[in-house]
């Protein structure tokens, strides 16, 4: 089975061919930016207790962390949302590995701020299996330190691709949440955490498993 990254990376060596290079400059422009802003230092971390939510999921089902923490540990994800390809390419690769994940003894859950329309898109779209989770407004993604203004030079660009975030995310913002991947324990403390603002950079689900298994060792 190919692993994230090795397909991420298959997937930037197309995108090279395709989009102009100027356009290509001012995306990792903007990456650097963020990072160089060190917003990620802003997020919640390992050892940290997560924020308890309730939110809906793409069935219009009210949900909470406490509800999932019930029963298992649990993976969850913030991802930017269905039009992200590299999001897609993450929530299809938990997907494939969600058997082995359930076998470690956690639950997984997918956060996004798009409406639910769009985020069952997303679970049709994806044949997911898990929940993912309506993050109105960046709320809960706001608690765990997540959410960023996406750059005024990358919204022309955007716009060219045909990403229409705003609808995407039913409000008039440009607000997202930097992707990030965290194992939360039953008493809501923070095991692990992937958090960047590269969104191009995204935990490795075999990584996550390996992870499940030593703590559960």
């Amino acid at each position: 089975m190919t692993l994230l990254r090795e397909e991420i990376a298959e997937y930037d060596k197309n995108k090279a061919k395709q989009v102009p290079n100027d356009i290509l400059q001012i995306m990792d422009q903007a990456t650097r930016y963020l990072k160089e802003k060190n917003i990620e230092n802003k997020a919640i971390r390992t050892n940290d207790i997560a924020p308890e939510f309730n939110l809906l999921n793409h069935e219009n089902e009210s949900k909470s962390l406490k509800q999932y923490l019930e029963k298992s540990l649990v993976v969850l994800s913030f991802y930017r949302g269905g039009w992200c390809p590299y999001c897609n390419m993450e929530l299809h690769a938990l997907q494939e590995l969600l058997p082995d994940i359930e076998k470690a003894g956690a639950r997984l859950l997918a956060i996004s701020p798009e409406v639910p329309d769009h985020s069952l898109s997303t679970h049709i779209n994806n044949k997911l299996t898990f929940d993912i989770l309506y993050d109105k407004g960046n709320a809960v993604a706001k608690e765990f330190g997540l959410v960023f203004e996406l750059p005024e030079v990358l919204k022309p660009i955007y716009d060219n691709f045909g990403l229409d975030i705003q609808g995407h995310n039913g409000d008039d913002t440009f607000k997202l949440p930097i992707p990030a991947t965290y194992i939360i324990n039953q008493r809501g403390q923070v095991l692990y955490d992937f958090v960047d603002a590269d969104y191009t950079k995204r935990s490795e689900p075999r990584e996550i498993i390996d992870i499940l298994n030593k703590i559960n060792s």
